[in-house]
């Protein structure tokens, strides 16, 4: 499985980890519900990518206001990622995305599916970007599939980044080569984020 995830060795040491609980009705699950915003907290996989798109898809057929999506991901699963990415366009109404704690890998690729003026981050937030890593297992033939599929995937998630920023495809090429590090205002300056904000009635 190709993983695009920003994860730190000592950031990984919580065995402890509980699969995700139901979504079950409650005073906070309701408070979330009237005010159209979605959390996506955590790894990206593909029960956040359902999870979401099912709150997604909900919103946007109750009425065509706009939505939230909180944002605070290390990254993680490429495909799932490109779910929730897509999804945000896809659904019909209009998503703001704001940006908490970190913003990397996967989860920056979901940030960026939101219009540039919908991209908002608190001004702690982090965003990491860097180009996917895989690993596979088995004969020397599947093992170059892999390859030749992450390099496809690294050039269209580079083109996407492009695209959305307004850097040139050969910048972010040169930058994402490592891992690609910045501030809520270095963000801003590259074009990812539209707005830094402070409290909820700037959204």
């Amino acid at each position: 499985m190709t993983t695009w995830t920003a994860r730190l060795d000592d950031e990984d040491d919580d065995n402890s980890r509980k699969p995700d609980m139901p979504m079950t009705a409650g005073p906070v699950q309701n408070a979330l519900f009237k005010s159209r915003t979605v959390l996506v907290f955590g790894e990206i996989d593909m029960r956040l990518a359902e999870r979401v798109t099912a709150q997604l898809t909900a919103f946007a057929s109750e009425s065509d206001k706009p939505i939230r999506m909180i944002i605070n991901s290390p990254g993680g699963h490429v495909e799932s990622g490109d779910t929730v990415h897509d999804m945000i366009r896809f659904c019909g109404a209009p998503v703001k995305v704001i940006g908490t704690g970190w913003v990397a890998s996967a989860g920056a690729h979901i940030f960026l599916g939101a219009l540039k003026e919908n991209r908002l981050c608190l001004p702690n937030t982090r965003f990491l970007l860097h180009q996917p890593a895989g690993g596979v297992r088995g004969q020397a033939s599947d093992i170059q599939i892999e390859a030749e599929e992450i390099i496809k995937m690294r050039d269209r998630v580079n083109r996407m980044i492009a695209l959305e920023t307004g850097q040139t495809v050969e910048k972010v090429v040169k930058d994402t080569q490592r891992n690609f590090w910045m501030d809520a205002e270095q963000a801003k300056a590259y074009g990812i984020v539209s707005r830094i904000i402070n409290n909820t009635s700037e959204v």
